[in-house]
């Protein structure tokens, strides 16, 4: 696990309950530490600064997200709610606002993973949802189009539609999608799902104003409302 912040107190205080805790990390300080790390060591997780020196945690994000779907969890001392859609957008998978309590990281962190790895081990009854004009590859985590084209996916888009083709033709409220894809209940004012469901149903090619794979219903939640088939 890599713990990416300029500040080194939070490093050293991360390093020391994580490690507390069974998890083995690294801790970097910059951007340029995190991508030449990557590009050598297999990574299950990376927390990460939003507010660095030089190359901030936007726009790391965006750059791990070409050739990596490890799961992200943003640090942002920022009250913006836009700061934190922002993330969400480029494929972070959660975020923690500082100053924060360690305990709710790591149970942030917990969560996660195991989605991670729940995701990971789906393809057990068969490799491939196929839906409406599309197929989602479990091993690879990505979007195949009828023609061949293949879409990455970031580790909450995956996560999200995984979760709707699992439950086709099922009605899923805002706290089912966001208690399966960030371990929370939804608040009044949290509009991070919205951000997300807007993203998967572009990465589907949808009408914003006609879905018809991903319906709204009113007053209740969503629903996938295309068949789905499981293939090797």
């Amino acid at each position: 696990m890599l713990i990416v912040d300029d500040d080194n107190e939070i490093r050293e205080l991360l390093g020391s309950y994580l490690g507390q805790n069974g998890y083995e990390t690294l801790s970097l300080e910059s951007g340029e530490q995190l991508i030449k790390q990557l590009q050598t060591t297999q990574i299950d997780l990376i927390i990460l600064d939003l507010m660095m020196p030089g190359e901030d945690g936007f726009s790391l994000c965006r750059r791990v997200r070409i050739d990596s779907d490890v799961p992200i969890i943003m640090l942002t001392a920022s009250a913006e709610e836009t700061d934190r859609i922002v993330g969400l957008e480029l494929g972070a998978d959660d975020y923690v606002a500082k100053p924060f309590n360690p305990r709710e990281l790591l149970a942030r962190i917990k969560a996660v993973l195991r989605r991670s790895r729940s995701a990971g081990t789906s393809g057990s009854k068969g490799r491939y949802f196929c839906f409406s004009e599309w197929r989602l590859d479990t091993v690879n985590r990505d979007l195949i189009g009828c023609s061949g084209e293949v879409i990455p996916l970031s580790g909450a888009d995956y996560n999200l539609l995984l979760l709707f083709l699992e439950n086709p033709n099922k009605v899923l409220n805002r706290d089912d999608l966001l208690g399966a894809t960030r371990g929370r209940e939804s608040s009044p004012y949290d509009r991070s799902i919205d951000v997300q469901l807007s993203r998967l149903r572009q990465r589907l090619g949808e009408d914003a104003k006609d879905p018809h794979i991903i319906k709204t219903v009113r007053g209740s939640g969503y629903v996938l409302s295309v068949e789905v088939e499981r293939e090797m």
